[in-house]
C-alpha cells in the first residue's frame, strides 16, 4: 500500500514509518520540511497521489486558543478534501483521551474539533485515543513548575511510550476503517503528581512535586477519570521502569 504520515518526521510519525517501510510499504513522511503543509496547501495533491491510507500526526506549532482552532480546522479541512480527491481509502487521526471531557481548554476544543470534521467528511475513518506519551513527563514537569516546586494535579494518568503508539498506529494503518474511535493507553496506571515526582528522582531533579487538585493541565481541571480509559483499550508493553533507562534523557 501507498501510506502517506503528516507529521511523518515527528516523534511517532517517525517510528511509525520506520515499522511500516520494514513491512514492505510505501511510505511518505510528510511535514512542511519536505514539501508537504496542510495549511497552505503545499504539496498535498501530488503527495497524495495513488495514497490508500492517510496518517495524520500533525500537530499545532501553538497552544494559544485561537491558534491551535484555527490549525486544526484548517488543516483537518485541506487534507480531507484533497483525500477525496485522491480517493483516500482511509483517515487515521491521532487525538487524546478525554479530548471530549476536557472542554476547558483550548488545546482540547481544537482537538473535538478535528474529530468532529472527521466524523462529517464522509471518509472511512479510524480515531486513535492516546494516552499521554511518557515522553512528555518533561514537559508536564516544567508546566506546572513554579520556582523549586512542580504543581500537579494527582489525577489518574496511564503514560504509553511512543514505542507502543507506533506499534499501534501501524496495525490501524494496516487494518479495516473501524468508521469510529479505539483507545490506547500504557500498562500502568498512577497519579499525575507521583508519577513525575518518580520522573524528577530517577533523573537527579531536586524539584518537590506538591499534588493540587486545582492544578490546571492545558488550563482545564483534571478529576480522576478525565485522563484515563476504562472502555478496554489497548495496553501497550512497556513499563516507565523499562522505559526510562533507554529513552528518557534522549
Amino acid at each position: 500500500m501507498k501510506i502517506v504520515i503528516i507529521g511523518g518526521t515527528g516523534l511517532i510519525g517517525s517510528k511509525t514509518v520506520e515499522r511500516l517501510r520494514r513491512l514492505g510499504h510505501e511510505v511518505i513522511a510528510a511535514s512542511p520540511n519536505t514539501g508537504v503543509n496542510t495549511i497552505t496547501g503545499e504539496g498535498l495533491t501530488e503527495a497524495l497521489e495513488g495514497t490508500d491510507v492517510v496518517i495524520d500526526l500533525a500537530n499545532s506549532p501553538s497552544f494559544e486558543d485561537k491558534a491551535v482552532m484555527e490549525f486544526f480546522e484548517t488543516s483537518g479541512r485541506n487534507l480531507l478534501a484533497a483525500e477525496k480527491i485522491a480517493g483516500v481509502k482511509h483517515h487515521i487521526a491521532l487525538s487524546v483521551i478525554g479530548t471530549e471531557r476536557l472542554q476547558e481548554s483550548g488545546y482540547f476544543r481544537a482537538k473535538l474539533a478535528q474529530e468532529t470534521l472527521i466524523k462529517a467528511s464522509g471518509m472511512p475513518y479510524t480515531i486513535v485515543h492516546s494516552t499521554q506519551f511518557m515522553e512528555f513527563l518533561s514537559g508536564i514537569a516544567q508546566s506546572g513548575t513554579v520556582g523549586d516546586s512542580v504543581h500537579l494535579s494527582p489525577a489518574f494518568v496511564q503514560p504509553i511510550a511512543s514505542d507502543d503508539v507506533a506499534d499501534a498506529m501501524t496495525d490501524v494503518a494496516l487494518a479495516a476503517p473501524v468508521n469510529g474511535t479505539i483507545e490506547i493507553a500504557g500498562p500502568e496506571r498512577s497519579r499525575l503528581s507521583d508519577l513525575v515526582a518518580r520522573y524528577l528522582k530517577a533523573t537527579g531533579d531536586v524539584r518537590t512535586v506538591v499534588p493540587d487538585t486545582e492544578a490546571r493541565y492545558f488550563n482545564a481541571r483534571l478529576e480522576d477519570g478525565s485522563l484515563v480509559s476504562d472502555n478496554g483499550p489497548r495496553l501497550g508493553k512497556i513499563t516507565f521502569e523499562q522505559w526510562f533507562p533507554t529513552s528518557a534523557r534522549k
